[in-house]
Order: C-alpha cells, then structure tokens, then sequence
C-alpha cells in the first residue's frame, strides 16, 4: 500500500495502450492496484459458499495454495438468499457493461450452468456449457425486453482447468478462454433492468435442472469491459516506462493544484450561498431604468402596465369622458393620459382654461397680454420685444403673444416638444406647434402626445411579398424568407438551390434533389436508407462481424476472409503462427490458440505463442506409471521407466499405492465403471463398453441400458420423464435426455434472406415470411418507402404518430410490397 501524493488516499489511473487491433483499458488504484468494490460481484464470497452446502465440497484450486470448489451431487440447492440476492443484483441493475469471470474444471460430457440470475421464466444473465454439443452458451435480458442466447461452439467439459472470461458493453461481446480471445460478436445490448424478487444460482438453474458437474473458484463479476485483464494480466499489454510514471506523477500533482484552487472557491461560493439562505428571490422587471418587483402594477404614460414573472405586459388605458362641473372644461395636463377638468376664465366672449394667454390691443394700439389664472384673466407684464431679421412681409402676428415672429418660426424649441411624451415628436405649424405620432404609430389621444405601435401585419398593411413571411417590429414590420428561400429585396425571396450551394444535409452517398421551399434527398443505387443517412448494402450480409463498406464490399475483421468474410483463416496452416515447440496450434474461429503438448503445462503467464508451456516433471509429482521395480527418469515432455543395471524387472505396475502384476486386469475403486490393465509396467485404462444385449450389463455404468427410472430425465413442468437419449422441444429449446441430465439448446431456424415482414405462427419457433404486414410480428422497415397521413404529411416507413385531433389513436406505416417495382402505401390504426 503506498500513495504516490500526499493527501490523495486513493486515486485511479486509466492508461491506454494501442495493441494490434485493440485499443486495451486497464485501472489500478494508487492505494493498492485493486478494483473498486462497488465495481465487483464475489458470488462465492457473497454466496459465504465455504458454509455447509450440500453436494459442494472444498478442493485444491488450479493453482497449489488456491481454494476451488467441487459440485458434483445432483441434489444440491447452491442459491444466494432474497438479501443478498438483492444486494449483489443493486450493483449490477441498469449496467451495460460487465465482465463475467470463472475458473472452472468441468467434467467430460457434462452439461450444465454455471452462474443464472433470473426471474421465473425470464433469464437476466446465464452462462453454461455444453459437454454434449461441445458448445458455451450466454443467455441475456435485452434492451428489447426478450431474452437473446449467442452460442459459441467450445467445449469446456473435458476434465481440463480453463479460465474463463466473458465480456459485455453495450452491443460487444467477447469470449476469452485461456487468455485466449476466442469470439468476438456484435449483439443485441444488454438491459440489466433487474426486478425485485430475482434468484441467484451458482452451479444450477434451479433445483431440478442444469447441474453443473466439476470444479469451479473465483466466479466473479466485475462492472467493467476490460474486467479480463484481472484474470490475465498479461494480456496483450504493454508496462508503462518510468518516463511514463513520471510523466504521472506531474499530470497528479498538477490535478492537486487545480483540486485546491477549485476547493477555495467551492468554500468561499459556499460561504455566499449561507449568506443567501435567509433571502427570498424574485423575479423583477426593468424599463425605462425603473425596476418593479413581480405582480407590481403601475402607469406607463397612457399604459396600464404589470410585471408578471419577469415580464412586462402593458395595454392601453381608456379614457371615459369626463362630466365636469360648472366654470370648469376638461383638458390634457402634464403626466396624465386622460383630460380632467380645469377652471376656465371667460374672456371677450371666448373660454379659456388654465394657464391659456391671449394679446389684444386697445385703443392707442398697444398690445395688451392677458393669462388665465385662478378663474380669471390676468395681465402680463409686457417685455422688450427682439429685433426681427426677416422683412415685414415676413413676419407673423400671434395670438398668444406681443412680439411677432419670423415665418418659420421654431416653436418646438421654445419648450412645446416636452408635452410630445411617448412614440411622438413635435412639429412646427405656421403660427405654433403640435404634437404627431411617428411612423408605424397611430394616436392614443386626440392631440398626439401619446401613441403606440401599429402592427402591418396583422392589419395587412405591409409590402411583404411571396415567399415571405411578414414580422411585426417597433414602429415598422420586416419581411423574413420563408425555408428555403433568399432574399431578392427588402420585401421578396426566391427559392434557393440547396443542392448547388451545399447547403444541404444529404449523405455523401445521396442524391440531392432542389424543390420548392427545400431540397430532397435519395441514396445512391447500392445504398439504402432515408437519404440523409445511407448505408451501403451487401448482396447477402457480411459474416462473423465483416461491415459492409460499399455496395456489394465487405471488409472483414481479422481472423476471416471471403466475399462475404465467410471462410476462417486457418493460421495454423497458413503459416502465420510459429507456436512455441512446446505447444502446438489450435485453429479457432477467426483466431488462434498455442495450447502445450502432452507432458506440458502452462506456468500461468498464458503467452500467446505459448512460451509459457512448461514441462510437468511426471515422476516428482507421481504421474507416472512406472512398475516398482523400474526407475522414472523425467523427461522433455514426458518420462521413461528404466530397469536399474544388473535387475531383472518383472513389468509390474504400482497404482494408487498398490502394485499391479504384468497383465493384471482389475476395476477401479472410485470409477467401477473403468477398467484398467498392467502392460509391461505401464497401466492403461479405458471405459467399460456397454453391450446393452448382455443381460449382466453393469446399469449404472451404461445408464442407457437401463430400463429404471434412474437414468431418465425430468421435464422442466416436473409432470413428465423421458428415457436416456429422448429428445424433445420445450419453448423454442432443443432438449435432450444424456445420462439422466437434460440438456437444451436453441431450436436452429433457417436464416429468412429478402423478407420484409416476418411471422412467428403460433406452436412455432422459426419465422416465416408473409405479404400482409398487419399479420407481421417483425417488420423490417425499409425507410426508402413511404407513407402519406390524412394531413398530406409524407412518413418513413415504420415511423408512428398520434392521429391528428386524438390522444388515443395510434398511427404506424406500414409498406406493402406487390411487385419488385412497385409499392402500396397503407396506413394502419
């Protein structure tokens, strides 16, 4: 246990290495190169499996100081409790990623499982292995919700140690046997959605079925892809250098830096938030520099305005006409929108209100200025009038005052521009000013000072043109090109030409075709798909993992070669493996095997070209059949019994501590269906052959033979036997009586090629191709055709919507084919 930096206990490193063709991924903890434990399933740890367990007993494991377990009674019930069930499957639900691993020795002919996690009928994740079919099977709950098996031919009952490591995520699946990788497949993605309620076995499927028979330890799951490398280490992996450590070692003591500055502002942002604990936030409004918390109401000019939610939503006020007292008339004033009564004054005749002036000359001709004020006229001291630039004819007399003006007068200038308040502006008339409303504003009172928005398009004074859509602004409107279009002017679009631009999403195996408003896309001939997205498409499907790259091409993956990747490369044969001399080569299913010879053993490093083989010394560990009187001298692969100088030796055999005469025939006492023989020192031993004619044939070592009920096998209802070699068919399963074992495998269905929709009639397994697809249980939707709803709306084939104007008619298209050129399209609710 060590930390390469003060202060970080525990730390994971994630190196990446390119190796051939694999991308490798492995993880150790700086406190102790571990896995985390929340990333890892002990079955026999969780399982307390050295408790007293009927029919499992504790054995040497495959290495001298390890612990293994032996099953080998039938009538054992290895299943983990309801809690602890629970608690290994709350690590596994919702994964899609997990390594299964087991060290086993199956025994020869065995069929049966080694780890099941299910749920009545439904199997989540289920590993067994076939002695009978020579095959390893994976049982799995989908993301579909259906249970998929993949079978790999391998046969792991052959009384043999095999590490076995199984590797899932997402659609990838690898099988690696020995450090070996074995198979490697596309499939279906798991879904790890466990209920509450599902069992775990260990050895069984249940109490009646899938008795595994041998030697297993260290069953594992870890919730990791790259779990694999934890039972071979050395696996195609390359160590780290020291300039890589040290290169570590900075990269950690940079990430200790970041981790404290960012520490420091988490405490001071902490800090603030307490602070901020005791307040209550609202959403304000602001407007013309003013902010108004939520819900406040106030007047805007001629606006009654509200802030709701952050929002300022105004209307405008109305304005009821007043009913004014006598003396008094209604009249605009400063910061009110509606008129209210004013006093008035009665002057020669005329009413004016408050603050009005009137000039009247008397009779010498002097001009005169008079007010309104409290009620009456009042007079205004006259001043010194300014000297005029323009000609008399030129000058303006007013009523409003002594001193003329020039024509053209600014009279905004003199103040009057104030009274114009929103969306308005003052203008000069020829004897004073008045307020007018801007363009796109129309008056919200009669004399101008208050005016709001006219909407164009809304009231269909605007100049917008075809192809465009009209949007109101402030005071004005704009024209917006309809999709697809470009803009010509201010006020009209014409189509543009996706396909010549590239301006277009269609695949680069697609044709592009312009439209009106748009564009279309199609797949090149040899490509399908909906045009934005084409994939190229193979006469026949590319085997064993090949990916289709153009129309009729396949690239395989390595290991398989052929038009359609359908031939292994022999790389034995070929030539491509030199194993080492002490193994020889095993050709598997797009890759190889080194496996060591007879008289070898792989010392645990499992290298690829089988280096690791070493020779078993046969007479230090007793495997040897030397007579008692001979010598074993050990050998390269074997041994030899030598006769000592100067004796005379008979050719007896010693056998489990006994010595066995030359020629002696005898039964064995642990397998008395084996019969063994002396030859001339060395013992030799073979099965009993059954001769099921001969009335004193031994039963329980030919179970064939054996009328009795014992060799028979029980179905899986519980209600029926069947006799040793009875074969039948159980939900789509292929199973058979072996020896009083059941064995089941996936009923094989011929693969069903151009067929777009599929049938499973009802008793059967296999699919079968039929015309109609309202009878089709799978479709396989062809996204070139098309369907048209009731709204004219064009749909992919296989796509679904809600039917316009409900919320509880489903609608899917649905494409049937009537001749290779023509196509139908249906709809169906």
């Amino acid at each position: 246990m060590f930390s390469l930096v003060e202060g970080l206990p525990y730390v994971s490193f994630f190196f990446f290495f390119p190796v051939s063709r694999l991308t490798l991924f492995f993880t150790f903890s700086v406190s102790g190169f571990g896995i985390d434990p929340s990333l890892r399933i002990d079955v026999f740890e969780d399982l307390n499996i050295e408790e007293s367990y009927a029919g499992v007993s504790q054995v040497q494991g495959f290495h001298n100081e390890s612990t293994a377990f032996l099953f080998k009674d039938m009538w054992r019930s290895v299943r983990a409790s309801a809690g602890v069930s629970e608690r290994m499957l709350q690590k596994l639900r919702g994964r899609v990623e997990f390594t299964l691993l087991l060290t086993l020795k199956q025994d020869k002919f065995n069929s049966g499982v080694m780890l099941s996690i299910h749920h009545g009928e439904q199997r989540y994740l289920e590993l067994e292995s076939s002695g009978q079919r020579s095959e390893v099977r994976l049982h799995y709950w989908t993301a579909e919700r259906r249970t998929h098996s993949e079978v790999f031919p391998y046969s792991l009952a052959d009384g043999r140690w095999h590490r076995v490591a199984l590797s899932l995520s997402a659609s990838q699946l690898v099988l690696y046997v020995d450090c070996s990788r074995i198979y490697e497949r596309l499939v279906e993605t798991p879904s790890m959605d466990v209920p509450a309620g599902t069992t775990v076995w260990l050895g069984q499927r249940n109490n009646a079925h899938g008795f595994f028979k041998g030697v297993m330890q260290d069953v594992q799951l870890l919730l990791m892809p790259q779990g694999y490398i934890s039972q071979c280490p050395d696996l195609n992996r390359t160590c780290p250098t020291c300039n890589d450590f040290h290169g570590l070692v900075q990269k950690i003591m940079e990430l200790q830096d970041i981790l404290a500055k960012t520490s420091g502002k988490l405490a001071r942002a902490e800090e603030r938030m307490r602070a901020l604990d005791g307040c209550y936030c609202e959403r304000t409004c602001s407007l013309n520099g003013e902010i108004y918390r939520d819900e406040e109401v106030w007047i805007d000019g001629c606006k009654n305005c509200t802030c709701l939610n952050g929002t300022v939503e105004c209307e405008s006020i109305f304005c009821p006409a007043p009913q004014c007292p006598p003396n008094t008339a209604p009249a605009y004033i400063p910061g009110a929108c509606c008129k209210e009564c004013q006093s008035v004054c009665l002057f020669r005749g005329r009413v004016y209100v408050e603050g009005d002036r009137k000039s009247v000359r008397d009779s010498t001709g002097t001009c005169l200025l008079f007010e309104c004020r409290n009620r009456s006229m009042r007079r205004v001291e006259s001043t010194s009038c300014p000297e005029l630039t323009c000609p008399e004819s030129e000058q303006i007399t007013l009523t409003d005052r002594c001193c003329k003006v020039c024509r053209g007068h600014d009279f905004c200038a003199e103040g009057y521009s104030s009274s114009c308040v929103e969306n308005s502006e003052c203008v000069n008339l020829e004897a004073g000013a008045c307020c007018s409303c801007r363009d796109g504003y129309r008056a919200l009172r009669d004399d101008s000072a208050y005016c709001q928005d006219v909407d164009e398009c809304a009231e269909g004074k605007h100049y917008c043109r075809e192809n465009t859509v009209c949007v109101n602004t402030p005071g004005s409107f704009m024209c917006v090109c309809q999709t697809g279009y470009i803009r010509i002017d201010d006020y009209s679009c014409t189509e543009h030409d996706e396909c010549i631009s590239g301006l277009h999403r269609c695949d680069e195996n697609a044709l592009c075709f312009n439209m009106v408003g748009g564009h279309s896309c199609t797949c090149k001939p040899g490509y399908v798909g909906n045009g934005t997205v084409c994939r190229a498409q193979c006469d026949g499907l590319c085997h064993n993992g090949g990916s289709c790259v153009a129309p009729d091409t396949c690239i395989c993956q390595q290991g398989f070669t052929g038009r359609r990747c359908e031939t292994d490369i022999d790389e034995c044969s070929d030539g491509f493996v030199e194993c080492d001399s002490r193994a020889t080569c095993v050709n598997l299913p797009g890759w190889y095997h080194c496996e060591c010879r007879d008289g070898y053993h792989d010392n645990g490093m499992f290298s690829a070209n089988g280096e690791s083989c070493e020779d078993i010394d046969e007479c230090e560990t007793g495997r040897h059949n030397c007579a008692n009187d001979t010598v074993c001298f050990n050998m390269d692969g074997g041994y030899d019994c030598r006769c000592p100088h100067g004796k005379n030796c008979t050719g007896d055999c010693v056998h489990e501590g006994k010595v066995k005469h030359n020629r002696q025939i005898w039964v064995l006492d642990d397998d008395r269906c084996s019969v063994c023989s002396c030859q001339t020192g060395l013992v030799m031993c073979r099965r009993m052959v059954c001769d099921c004619e001969n009335p004193t044939v031994d039963v329980s070592c030919c179970p064939e033979c054996d009328p009795r009920l014992t060799s028979q096998c029980l179905h899986q209802n519980g209600l029926l036997t069947y006799n040793n070699g009875d074969t039948w068919v159980e939900n789509c399963q292929q199973c058979q009586c072996m020896r009083g074992e059941v064995d089941c495998w996936p009923v094989p269905c011929a693969a069903v090629l151009d067929c777009e929709f599929l049938v499973v009639p009802e008793g059967e397994c296999c699919p079968h191709c039929v015309s109609d697809p309202c009878q089709a249980d799978t479709v396989r939707n062809d996204i070139t055709k098309t369907c048209v709803d009731e709204y004219g709306i064009t749909r992919f084939s296989g796509s679904a919507w809600t039917k316009h104007g409900t919320e509880c008619s489903l609608c899917q298209c649905k494409v049937t084919r009537q001749s290779s050129d023509a196509s139908v399209n249906d709809m169906f609710f």
